[in-house]
């Protein structure tokens, strides 16, 4: 079966970062330029000792992070998603109407929402560092990510590497080094940036990407509105099929435990790395982070996402991945 070519070129990684950056930058300018005047909003706090409190925000410029600001540190260091008249809202995206606001921690008592953002964002994390990983050295293609409920053991992320490593087979320092580059990325506490565009403007941003491109189209058919969600971290900008919590420092316990070999694909030889987290609220004694290690290397299985091989006798079948 003939596969795709990977169509990021390592020597011009840093040009597409920086372009994708600019139109990402562009459009969230055009945003933003969207309301040229102040217009006042009522938003309605709930939860918790919040009920009946009501803040007079900035219509397309106040965010649910805004609204904790305005209550107490606690709410500031510890929110980490929220809901928007029940609807669940990324921490940094601007409010356009009156509404109710509740913001969600990693401790409520039911926190499903935040744990099912938190894995996404922890799987976003190992994208960039992947992408980067290889310095100038070698072409890295990013695909989309599978969603995989915190239950499986460990987040995923989907790759394929450069042609020449399809027969390379990463090492405990490899993961190690991993590791490292997402505890940087947490160090910094880099916040991720939601934006919502319509197709042309996510196809624009991944104009370097046949694979990427394709996954817009998937995901605006999929659309009630028909727009995609990007998010941007640091100088990485990535697609996401849902909401992320709001920065990287609230990740604790982080650690790249696999990197699995789904075989051949349709953009060449398919890559599956996983890893475990836990967020700065929630810690694990080491023997049971070991144990939960132990679970985060054993390859998680999808049924969304199909990896295709041959069979011995030429025909072509398709393996869970």
């Amino acid at each position: 079966m003939a596969t795709r070519t990977v169509s990021l070129v390592s020597m011009r990684d840093l040009e597409v970062r920086s372009q994708r950056n600019a139109v990402f930058s562009r459009e969230q300018a055009r945003q933003r330029a969207l309301y040229p005047r102040i217009e006042k909003i009522e938003v309605s706090m709930k939860g918790p000792g919040l009920d009946g409190t009501l803040l007079i925000m900035n219509k397309g410029m106040s965010t649910p992070l805004s609204c904790a600001r305005h209550l107490t540190e606690h709410h500031v260091n510890n929110s980490a998603l929220a809901m928007v008249d029940g609807e669940p809202w990324p921490l940094h995206q601007p409010l356009t109407h009156s509404c109710s606001v509740t913001l969600l921690t990693f401790k409520d008592s039911d926190p499903s929402l935040v744990n099912e953002a938190y894995w996404r964002s922890c799987a976003a994390l190992l994208g960039q560092v992947l992408e980067t990983a290889f310095k100038d050295d070698y072409a890295v293609e990013l695909l989309s990510t599978p969603e995989v409920p915190v239950t499986s053991g460990a987040f995923c992320c989907d790759v394929v590497l450069d042609p020449q490593l399809d027969s390379w087979t990463p090492s405990e320092e490899t993961l190690r080094s991993l590791t490292r580059g997402a505890q940087q990325l947490i160090h910094q506490d880099l916040v991720w940036e939601p934006l919502e565009v319509t197709p042309s403007v996510a196809l624009e941003v991944f104009s370097h990407s046949r694979c990427k491109q394709e996954e817009v189209e998937q995901k605006a058919s999929h659309s009630p509105k028909g727009t995609v969600m990007l998010y941007r971290c640091g100088d990485h900008v990535m697609l996401s099929g849902g909401p992320l919590v709001a920065r990287t420092g609230l990740c604790s316990q982080y650690e790249v435990t696999a990197l699995h070999s789904l075989g051949q694909g349709p953009w060449g030889h398919h890559r599956r790395a996983q890893g475990l987290s836990l967020p700065l609220q929630l810690q694990a004694h080491h023997t049971v982070w070991r144990k939960l290690r132990q679970r985060a290397e054993k390859l998680v299985r999808t049924i969304k996402h199909l990896c295709i091989s041959t069979s011995d006798s030429g025909s072509v079948k398709a393996e869970p991945s």
